[in-house]
């Protein structure tokens, strides 16, 4: 009946709360993905036109404001899929091709009719987990990418403070059983053959636990991130809308599969595993700027007339700080809704916003520690690294050079966080 178009249009329209920053158009783009994916098992009464208008976003570029804030993460992400949902009636706004034009002009552009909903669409469309599913399936890319570069950045923070490779060998980290760490180490015994500066006698008995408990520490973030990425992808491939169809059964359940604890506790968990790895890589910093093993103070020839690379090692210290204050958990927390028939939320929206600025935050904790690395490492010439670990420093002189004296810092950290973002991963 008409009655039951206008109320899930109205929904859609009244459900559009958003507040505060947009959503990088990235993860909109995910959004579109899982909201089609999740529409199309079957189980959530829409029109094929309505599905194929969303593909047809996807395919063409097209990609709707959306903003971070406005989700409880129950009943689905009600805000954020309603402000997904409006191009789809010629309203709201979204970008195409980088410019913003509301949904009016998109219709006139691409020559587009609104979508008529029908009764159940409003609720198939705004029901749902998909904007804390887009944020933690990034986050579990993001995530394995992180984990895959500290390593490497850390092999030359090793060789760069002349460490020990005996915590890394087979023996000591099988007996301790865990996967995660069997692993690290025998990444970090391959990142490392061949190196003239591990092979070199020792002054030292043993390294500080930033160095020696590579394995334990990464490892655990290691098993921590396959965790996620489980959960997650059960996730994405599953229906989460409400009342859930059953259409071989001629039967309507209302249920709660838009709650969104298993992502909620997921990603906080994930933010935390992956915040300890740049709290273990800023210790790592500070060790390398300390002035032992016959590096220079703050890694610099004359450290008294030049601070070096002091001060780098506060800005990882205030980053690691602020990841730790964003590691409070979204999932403990719940306010009553609806008028008391939502009285349990997971606030999976907010875990998922705060774990991407975690994520963020550790590129540039990334970029600090490979500029401290990569330094120390000319202190220890003419000895050479090994293969992996010099084609690595080799490909990072062309953005950001040895520094003999202060200059002016910021600008060589900003490129040493590109090139952990944009290049590391291809070494």
């Amino acid at each position: 009946s008409s009655d039951l178009t206008q109320l899930q249009t109205n929904l859609v329209l009244s459900h559009a709360c958003g507040a505060e920053e947009e959503v990088p158009t990235h993860l909109v783009k995910r959004m579109l993905l899982l909201k089609v994916l999740g529409l199309s098992h079957g189980h959530s009464g829409v029109q094929l036109e309505t599905v194929e208008r969303l593909i047809f976003f996807f395919n063409q570029g097209i990609y709707p404001v959306v903003y971070q804030q406005g989700s409880l993460g129950a009943s689905g992400d009600l805000a954020p899929l309603a402000h997904l949902s409006l191009p789809l009636l010629g309203e709201g706004e979204a970008y195409v091709d980088g410019v913003k034009m509301t949904g009016k002009a998109l219709n006139e552009k691409f020559q587009l009719e609104p979508i008529v909903l029908q009764s159940k669409e409003g609720l198939a469309l705004l029901n749902g987990t998909q904007f804390m599913s887009s944020y933690g399936s990034y986050a579990v890319a993001a995530s394995r990418k992180l984990w895959k570069q500290f390593n490497q950045i850390a092999a030359i923070s090793l060789e760069g403070y002349d460490g020990r490779i005996e915590p890394f060998s087979v023996s000591v980290n099988e007996i301790r059983k865990q996967k995660g760490q069997i692993i690290t180490a025998e990444i970090m015994r391959e990142l490392l053959v061949g190196s003239e500066i591990v092979e070199q006698a020792k002054a030292h008995v043993q390294d500080p636990y930033s160095f020696r408990c590579i394995p334990q520490v990464h490892g655990a973030s290691y098993d921590a991130i396959e965790y996620a990425a489980g959960i997650i992808e059960n996730e994405i491939n599953a229906v989460t809308d409400n009342p859930t169809i059953f259409p071989d059964e001629n039967l309507v359940v209302s249920a709660g599969n838009f709650h969104g604890q298993p992502l909620a506790i997921t990603m906080d968990f994930l933010a935390i595993a992956m915040a300890e790895m740049g709290s273990i890589s800023e210790r790592r910093v500070y060790k390398l700027i300390s002035g032992t093993r016959n590096l220079p103070a703050f890694l610099v020839a004359k450290p008294g007339l030049n601070s070096g690379f002091m001060i780098p090692q506060y800005t990882a210290a205030s980053i690691v700080s602020q990841n730790k204050q964003l590691c409070m958990p979204a999932s403990v927390d719940t306010i009553d809704s609806s008028n008391g028939q939502e009285d349990h939320v997971s606030m999976g929206s907010n875990a998922g916003t705060k774990l991407y600025r975690v994520l963020e935050n550790l590129f540039t904790i990334q970029g600090i520690e490979l500029m401290n690395a990569c330094q120390a490492l000319e202190f220890r010439r003419p000895l050479r690294s090994s293969e992996a670990v010099e084609k690595i420093v080799a490909s990072y002189r062309n953005v950001v050079p040895y520094m003999e004296q202060d200059v002016y810092l910021h600008p060589h950290i900003a490129a040493s966080k590109n090139f952990v973002k944009l290049d590391l991963w291809k070494l």
